[in-house]
């Protein structure tokens, strides 16, 4: 095990901050995996997931059974790490930029393909090599105008050309559940089961330039544009990644991360990057995947004190009850019931418990695709 530490681009005189990556296994061993935690920095469960699955991969390292090569990088936002505002934690938005720090990350396929394309030939493990070695070659050139964008090339320079990527997030209050394209679902469904996922939202791309996207949207797209150019050139999907949000902000416990960081270890030894005797049945999936675009996310129209009437983990039908918002200053009392559109799981619910006209009440995972555009909330 290797810790190295990157250092980001300073915004200011007398500061820098750094990016920590541990390094398992050997540079270059396939498949290479990539496992992140906390890039909405106040999400914090995959800290301490990624803090049990450390001694997991020293171990299995220490004792030969590291196959492949695996980075884990257990807090991959310092900026958002050192954002506080009246004693909370902000580590959503950068506060120079108010941008998303998981979105914005540059489109890797739109800058690679003029020159991916006229080297493509027959041979589709060289045509993958050709493509990571463009990727890789176009991030070295990059230069960083600001500490954000240094973060995003940093993340992207140690994950770019990873067989899998694993983004540890959460939602506020929330089941276990993952975001994917749909392109990388197959090699993930072992992934969920394992996890015991409670939703799984499939999209053919959500937009907005989330960190995980790009990595694998990297391989469907070029693959698109060698089809449109008339080019008869295999390109395979040769990177799947997924957005795992571990429950809600407030399952920070060591039962519930050594119960993920063992699920991940099972995934990892299933992929063929860990062997000895890790041998985890695959469980049954305990639900079955829905598209993205048939995700609710229910508000309220009217301000008040938000009671809900069901939790996360619920299945809901179209017209129940899902939470009240009462207003107790009007006379008479106002209380405004907010119903299920759709049918589905109840995936994940805000904390808060006051809400302001148009404010965000939960998401249910409906089966049917009803929104289009970008799919991803702010």
């Amino acid at each position: 095990m290797q810790r190295t530490e990157y250092p980001l681009l300073s915004p200011s005189l007398g500061s820098h901050k750094s990016l920590v990556a541990f390094h398992f296994g050997v540079k270059g061993a396939r498949p290479k995996v990539y496992i992140q935690a906390s890039l909405h920095a106040e999400e914090l469960p995959g800290m301490l997931v990624a803090h049990h699955l450390r001694e997991r991969l020293e171990a299995a390292e220490q004792a030969g059974h590291l196959h492949g090569e695996v980075i884990l990088v257990p807090a991959a936002n310092p900026v958002g790490l050192a954002q506080r505002l009246n004693h909370r934690a902000m580590g959503r938005f950068e506060f120079d930029t108010a941008q998303n720090f998981n979105r914005h990350y540059p489109d890797m396929a739109a800058a690679v393909v003029e020159d991916a394309l006229p080297l493509m030939g027959t041979d589709a493990r060289a045509n993958v090599e050709t493509v990571r070695r463009l990727v890789g070659q176009w991030l070295t050139q990059w230069q960083p105008a600001t500490e954000l964008e240094s973060l995003r090339r940093q993340l992207l320079l140690l994950s770019h050309d990873a067989d899998l990527v694993l983004d540890l997030h959460c939602d506020t209050d929330a089941v276990m559940h993952l975001y994917s394209e749909e392109a990388c679902w197959p090699p993930f469904e072992p992934l969920a089961r394992l996890l015991g996922c409670r939703a799984v939202l499939l999209a053919r791309e959500s937009g907005g330039g989330p960190f995980d996207e790009r990595l694998s949207g990297l391989w469907w797209q070029l693959a698109a544009a060698l089809k449109d150019a008339g080019v008869n050139a295999p390109l395979p999907q040769a990177c799947a990644s997924t957005t795992v949000e571990l429950r809600g902000e407030a399952d920070v416990s060591h039962g519930l991360a050594r119960q993920d960081a063992q699920a991940i270890e099972a995934y990892l030894a299933h992929v063929g990057a860990l062997g000895g005797a890790i041998s985890t049945p695959l469980p049954p999936m305990a639900c079955e995947p829905t598209p993205l675009a048939g995700s609710q996310t229910l508000r309220s129209p009217v301000p008040g004190v938000l009671v809900f009437l069901a939790r996360p983990g619920d299945s809901v039908s179209v017209g129940d009850v899902v939470a009240e918002v009462i207003d107790p200053t009007a006379a008479p009392a106002r209380v405004h019931a907010v119903r299920a559109e759709v049918a589905g799981v109840l995936y994940a619910a805000v904390r808060e418990r006051y809400l302001v006209a148009g404010g965000e009440v939960g998401k249910i995972a409906g089966a049917t695709p009803f929104r289009s555009g970008d799919l991803l909330g702010a």
